[in-house]
């Protein structure tokens, strides 16, 4: 039989995300604060990562907000119900369970040091792909997911200088150990779907232990980029005023070999999709085919295009220019570029590179 590890991010680690709309995520808990502003990701790494996502201009102005996101926070650190109840359910299964609250990266490397496979020759941390310990996160959002795998990627991405012959051509990682998803929020409203209801994963703790025990691997692709970080959803570049009004700004994106726009154009917004969380703006459609297991990153600006109608009046029509490929380049022409990144705010001020791992990670599912 298995051991699960039913790992929780505490609040107190200051990890991006909270837990959902109105202390759901408590299972009615009373103890619950929310803040009311948004939770800014100023350094989301939280450790001394030489890799990681540390972007000099990525402050708070109090000016602009990132298109489409707000998040609140659980101040409670005792165990969710929804946590409690998938631990009962997966114990009455006869599974070997312990309950994790991590509140520092340093406690989430020691779960995830678990499912480290032999010792190697060539000295490299590898994932076991016969582990008999299996892992669940609590997550209360797309960030919280973000943050365990931005560790397990920091954990097991092998140096380029010591690239071992066993690992795939089009990769710079091994499969990563499959996690399943707990949501601490199974009434989460509003348009915007998290990824585990895009992916249709169980949002029951009761079916999430039958997925965890009885389930196999989903493998999905993994977005990478320069700064150190992972996303798991997409990006969405652009802000907008305190009325709401899309702020203009403008960036150089490039797809693969193809140029969407060289800085030159003012831009509205820019979605970088690996599945489907940014694909709509408002009522405009900017990602028509995101999909987060087929190798390719879908990516769209949408440019306002001054028109001409045929008796001279002017008019704005907004163009949505889309391209496909393993990567993608936003060099900021002027200024800083807010944007939401798994629902993390930030901005961006220097060249931001993202490319596609195929089937680096993966859910466990039925």
């Amino acid at each position: 039989m298995y051991d699960v590890v039913l790992l929780t991010l505490s609040s107190e680690r200051g990890a991006p995300g909270g837990c959902g709309s109105g202390g759901a995520c408590c299972g009615g808990a009373t103890e619950v604060d929310t803040d009311p502003t948004s939770e800014v990701d100023t350094d989301p790494t939280s450790d001394t990562d030489p890799t990681s996502e540390t972007d000099p201009g990525q402050t708070d102005t109090g000016q602009t907000t990132p298109v489409g996101g707000d998040t609140e926070r659980c101040a409670t650190e005792r165990p969710r119900v929804p946590v409690l109840a998938c631990a009962d359910a997966l114990t009455a299964r006869g599974a070997r369970v312990e309950t994790v609250t991590a509140r520092s990266d340093a406690e989430i490397d020691e779960v995830l040091a678990r499912l480290d496979g032999p010792a190697r020759p060539d000295g490299l941390a590898w994932p076991d792909p016969d582990g008999k310990t299996r892992l669940v996160v609590a997550t209360a959002s797309d960030a919280q997911l973000r943050a365990v795998l931005r560790r397990l990627v920091r954990r097991y991405a092998p140096p380029p200088s010591r690239r071992p012959a066993d690992l795939p051509g089009n990769r710079t990682l091994p499969d990563l150990p499959p996690v399943a998803v707990l949501p601490l929020d199974p009434a989460r409203g509003g348009t915007h779907r998290d990824l585990a209801a895009q992916l249709g994963l169980p949002r029951d703790p009761a079916a999430v232990a039958a997925a965890v025990l009885d389930g196999t691997p989903r493998r999905l692709d993994l977005l990478r980029n320069d700064g150190g970080s992972v996303t798991l959803d997409g990006a969405l570049l652009g802000a907008a005023d305190d009325a709401g009004r899309p702020l203009h700004w403008r960036a150089r994106v490039e797809v693969d070999d193809a140029i969407l726009t060289n800085g030159d154009e003012p831009l509205l917004a820019c979605a970088v999709g690996n599945a489907g969380g940014y694909a709509t703006l408002g009522d405009v459609t900017l990602l028509t085919e995101p999909d987060p297991a087929d190798g390719q990153v879908e990516v769209a600006v949408a440019v306002p295009v001054v028109v001409r109608s045929a008796f001279g009046r002017k008019r704005v029509r907004l163009e949505v220019r889309r391209a496909r490929g393993r990567a993608v380049s936003v060099l900021p022409r002027e200024g800083k570029v807010p944007y939401l990144d798994d629902g993390v705010e930030g901005e961006l001020t220097r060249k931001r590179s993202w490319w596609i791992e195929p089937g680096a990670w993966g859910v466990w599912s039925i």
